[in-house]
């Protein structure tokens, strides 16, 4: 096994694979650490040209399309070092290679979010109908104000305000600046932030004041996110995944102990909303799959360019006593599902085959993971695209979705109007269905290759993202 970095596989765009760069990663220390932005560890690198000339360096030394990169560029046009980021990789973005994945963050709260969750704000997902006129909660967070408050998946925000006297109606934010407004509507992730929402859901329609605090995401739900469902007289093991950190091991763990106990061989992977996350914890996620597998069969590759080469690593399969010898997988996915959520499709492919399902949509499409380099002295993190992700059959050209490369796929819808794991949402049954051996539809439909951060369309639906995410949003496209 290769010798292993601290970096990132993650989702960005939001979507990262849709916001404007993207999530995931590994876990230990970044692989570059510059302390003091070349000034001897003080905060006197931390103008806003030395923290651009640093940026433009890291770039040329580690970018995973170097030959995509300007000759030269003057920084001294763009007011921000993101701004300066956009330019110098705008030719890779149009070829849809980096699709906002390089992006600049902060080190503490990037690190905060992937040890344990840690962000702030209501803690739901929101996303848009296809006429881009409505809004809908798809997901609601435990232990976060929202749904405390009793807003859960299948809520219409209908409208928004600071108080009851100045809300504004959702189809009227939206038409004057699109799902961009909406995430303006609702302010900054700051703690202590109120908004007065208008909702109507099955109890009814009223006014909800909720309040932006901090809390953990748990990225399995203690409500759904692990349970058997019985279908047809055998037992089905579910699970869904929302985000890949660090705290989601012992959640896995847990899970798979409950299917290998019970026996269970066919399993549902519900990632339609997953944007990516850590690489270790996929790497995990792996091997509770792979209880057959024998520790000589790779699960994924990462390749650096050719003069990064001594950098590449390789994961085999390290079963776990917890791990289950799959018969079939369903994976659901939407354009939602992204970096370390389809390296989950990738790596187990070349073992599964047929018997290995995408299940919704089309995938987002992001073959390729970041690294992270820090200076410290500015808390920046600078996650830049610097490998390819390969499976053990050496497949890594992903980039317009995982459905071409799968041999079963069945299209299905994201039914809001049931929670996710239900054995009547449309894409749970669906799931089941196929597991069950009943022939379905299809996917047709190609991912987006939008590259843009304003959006990206979700079987009908469009997550609502911020123009610059925050490090939970670019792993959590649609969350606030």
């Amino acid at each position: 096994m290769g010798k292993r970095l601290g970096f990132l596989l993650s989702f960005a765009a939001l979507l990262s694979s849709c916001g404007d760069g993207g999530g995931g990663g590994g876990t230990g220390t970044p692989i570059v650490s510059n302390p003091g932005g070349g000034t001897g560890g003080t905060t006197s690198g931390c103008t806003l040209r030395a923290r651009q000339d640093w940026a433009a360096a890291q770039l040329k030394e580690w970018y995973l399309f170097p030959e995509t990169l300007p000759a030269s560029l003057d920084p001294t046009p763009y007011a921000t070092v993101d701004a300066y980021i956009d330019a110098l990789t705008a030719t890779a973005r149009a070829q849809g290679r980096d699709r906002f994945f390089t992006y600049l963050t902060s080190i503490a709260q990037e690190n905060a979010f992937n040890s344990s969750g840690a962000t702030a704000g209501f803690g739901f997902r929101i996303a848009a109908d296809a006429s881009n006129t409505r809004i809908f909660v798809i997901e609601a967070f435990e232990g976060a104000p929202a749904l405390a408050a009793g807003i859960d998946r299948g809520a219409e925000i209908l409208a928004i305000g600071t108080s009851t006297s100045d809300e504004k109606s959702v189809s009227s934010i939206m038409a004057s600046g699109g799902v961009s407004a909406v995430s303006d509507a609702l302010g900054p992730g700051t703690p202590g932030l109120v908004r007065v929402l208008k909702v109507k859901d099955a109890s009814g329609t009223r006014d909800i004041s909720v309040t932006k605090a901090n809390y953990d995401l748990q990225p399995v739900s203690p409500r759904y996110g692990a349970q058997v469902i019985v279908d047809r007289g055998r037992k089905v093991g579910y699970v869904n995944l929302r985000t890949f950190i660090l705290s989601a091991d012992d959640q896995l763990k847990a899970a798979f102990a409950q299917f290998s106990a019970q026996g269970i061989t066919d399993v549902i992977i519900d990632l339609r909303y997953n944007g990516g996350g850590l690489l270790s914890v996929a790497e995990y996620f792996g091997d509770l799959l792979g209880k057959n597998r024998s520790s000589n069969e790779v699960f994924d590759t990462l390749a650096f360019r050719p003069e990064k080469a001594s950098n590449n690593s390789t994961h085999t399969f390290a079963p776990q006593p917890e791990s289950i010898a799959p018969r079939k997988i369903a994976f659901i996915g939407t354009t939602g599902t992204a970096s370390a959520s389809e390296l989950m499709l990738n790596g187990m492919l070349p073992y599964m085959h047929a018997n290995e399902a995408l299940v919704g949509t089309n995938t987002y499409g992001k073959p390729v993971g970041q690294i992270a380099v820090d200076n410290t002295a500015c808390d920046d993190r600078f996650r830049i695209i610097a490998f390819a992700v390969k499976n053990g059959a050496g497949q890594s050209d992903y980039f317009s979705g995982m459905k071409p490369l799968m041999e079963a796929t069945c299209s299905a819808a994201d039914d809001v109007s049931h929670q996710m794991g239900d054995p009547t949402e449309t894409s749970t049954k669906t799931a089941l269905d196929y597991l069950a051996g009943v022939p379905c539809t299809p996917i047709t439909a190609e991912a987006s290759t939008g590259i843009t951060p304003q959006g990206v369309r979700e079987g009908g639906q469009e997550l609502v993202v911020p123009n610059r995410p925050n490090e939970f949003q670019r792993i959590m496209p649609g969350s606030y």
